[in-house]
């Protein structure tokens, strides 16, 4: 395990000043927690929201009963579970859970017991090589998201579904056959423009032809080289000039950007780096929320803890959470919770952002070797 000493070694250093913005009360989760994905939904189907981390679930609407759900292969300060989407992959009325590990190189759901106490049984889908992470995005518009792990060759795992659309616990593998994809940054939008969601990697795009599925038809452009992005790497108009930028965090360094999509007078696509942070490091996940209810999204992000055993830089900095209004590419940050990791929080590899208590606001569950903690977002009242 993880040993606190090692926590404890983090110190303070003295940042730039934030924006004021949302207060958020910091709240525990369970005990010695350092599985780094987590998500909410209704577990056991009684109403309440309920979080879900790695080897537990937790009982809302106060968290504190909790449920073991299986053992995760640990190995090398990793448990290896990247990931925990819900989704009722088997169509039974409850919500089951879909992940994949780096060392177990396998795409995997856990099997919801009916919202009972006892262990969920997981089910292997297929072998994939390492997932650095699952990417969670609807590609072919049928309300229903596929799954790409993050691995090479580009893999599409589409959920069947039966007449009444209800999940049969299988999936269908697709493979997109293409020399690019990969690499350590991924995610999924339209980049062009066609009404079709695009899959973008650290060295280039894939184009999604207009049927999805035909394999053959996805376009790879080598147009960027985004080294070790985050997971996911984010499609989204920046400056609002009609066309879908990226947001980029340095998943392994310092650095978090965006890249602007324009063209040159010749006619061809062209990507220009924007700083948005340059002094705070190991930016994993990235996720846009309308966060303080002002009908615009917000960037929701923060610092991965001990991700390569203390071997990245900035690994010994203080971990952070943030929100940053994006204000046409004029970033402006928020701090959510800052300082050592024997105290704050960081947000693992996968984190989830949800209005867990029903009040309107939605708030950050954050995991991580730091542990697990709810954010409670308070608006702009005081504590």
């Amino acid at each position: 395990m993880l040993s606190f000493a090692i926590l404890a070694a983090v110190t303070v250093s003295a940042v730039t000043p934030d924006v004021p913005g949302l207060v958020f009360d910091r709240v525990p989760i369970g005990h010695n927690s350092i599985y780094e994905a987590a998500s909410v939904f209704d577990v056991n189907n009684d109403g309440h929201k309920d979080i879900f981390c790695g080897e537990y679930w937790y009982e809302g609407p106060d968290f504190k009963k909790s449920h073991k759900v299986y053992d995760i292969m640990y190995l090398d300060t990793y448990y290896d579970d990247f990931s925990n989407y819900p989704m009722d992959v088997n169509g039974d009325g409850y919500i089951d859970v879909v992940t994949g590990g780096y060392f177990g190189c396998t795409f995997q759901w856990r099997e919801n017991p009916k919202g009972g106490p006892g262990p969920w049984t997981t089910h292997d889908v297929a072998k994939t090589g390492n997932i650095e992470r699952n990417i969670f995005f609807d590609m072919d518009g049928d309300g229903i998201v596929e799954v790409m792990p993050v691995t090479k060759p580009v893999h599409i795992f589409k959920l069947k579904c039966d007449a009444q659309g209800k999940g049969t616990g299988e999936f269908e593998q697709f493979t997109v056959e293409t020399d690019g994809g990969s690499g350590h940054g991924a995610g999924a939008g339209d980049v062009n423009g066609d009404g079709h969601p695009d899959l973008i990697f650290s060295g280039g795009w894939l184009e999604a032809p207009a049927n999805t599925w035909d394999m053959k038809a996805w376009k790879w452009h080598p147009e960027f080289n985004l080294g070790t992005a985050s997971v996911p790497i984010l499609v989204y108009d920046v400056n609002q000039d009609g066309k879908n930028d990226l947001i980029v965090g340095e998943a392994h360094n310092y650095g978090l950007y965006w890249m602007e999509q324009g063209t040159d007078a010749k006619g061809t696509r062209t990507w220009t780096k924007h700083d948005i942070e340059t002094n705070r490091s190991q930016f994993h996940d990235l996720q846009l929320h309308d966060i303080d209810n002002d009908g615009q999204p917000e960037l929701v992000t923060g610092k991965r803890f001990w991700a390569h055993n203390g071997h990245d830089p900035g690994d010994r900095d203080p971990l952070g959470v943030y929100y940053y209004k994006i204000n046409k590419g004029a970033f402006e940050r928020t701090t959510i919770d800052y300082g050592p990791a024997a105290t704050n929080s960081g947000v693992g590899i996968y984190f989830w952002v949800e209005d867990v208590n029903g009040d309107g606001l939605k708030d950050i569950v954050a995991p991580g070797k730091q542990g697990l903690y709810l954010f409670l977002n308070r608006g702009k009242g005081p504590k």
